[in-house]
């Protein structure tokens, strides 16, 4: 009895005791594309947003007074680190082409919703917002990407890695 639970053990979560799922990593689901969008989105608005709380606002007037300290470059540093996966992640997943693709994609929707008058331009910072959400937009597509392709076509994407 206890040598058919082994092995029917075995055969359900493989010789390493790790489950299918396990192995292929989590599922991708809506859930785990907010996510990105949401890390995406503090990436981008915390760098730069129309309002004045934001790294590029919180640097330019620390320039003038020269109370431009260590805080400031932390902080730059951890952005420069943010900004550098979703950039590698989005251009290995999308390529140039594809990015373009996205971007023109984005670009027509919001023209789109101009022209059926669901958005309005009201001032240059409710551009921007919309500037700065497509942008948010893109980077999250991108680093969902090889999830997205697997679903539709069944195959993983490897990055090449010459020796």
């Amino acid at each position: 009895m206890f040598g058919v639970a082994v092995a029917q053990r075995i055969l359900e979560c493989g010789a390493f005791g790790m489950s299918k799922d396990k192995v292929r990593g989590a599922p991708f689901t809506i859930g785990s594309f907010l996510l990105r969008l949401l890390f995406t989105l503090a990436v981008v608005l915390l760098t730069f947003n129309p309002t004045n709380y934001s790294y590029v606002d919180w640097v330019h007037h620390s320039l003038s007074p020269n109370t431009l300290g260590p805080e400031h470059a932390v902080a730059g540093i951890a952005l420069l680190g943010g900004w550098l996966i979703v950039v590698t992640a989005t251009q290995r997943a999308l390529g140039s082409l594809g990015l373009l693709v996205l971007a023109g994609f984005l670009a027509a929707l919001v023209w789109w919703l101009f022209d059926a008058k669901w958005l309005t331009m009201t001032s240059a910072g409710a551009l921007e917002w919309i500037a700065l959400a497509c942008l948010s937009i893109l980077l999250a597509v991108g680093m969902s990407w090889s999830f997205i392709w697997r679903r539709m076509t069944g195959q993983y994407e490897v990055d090449e890695v010459n020796d």
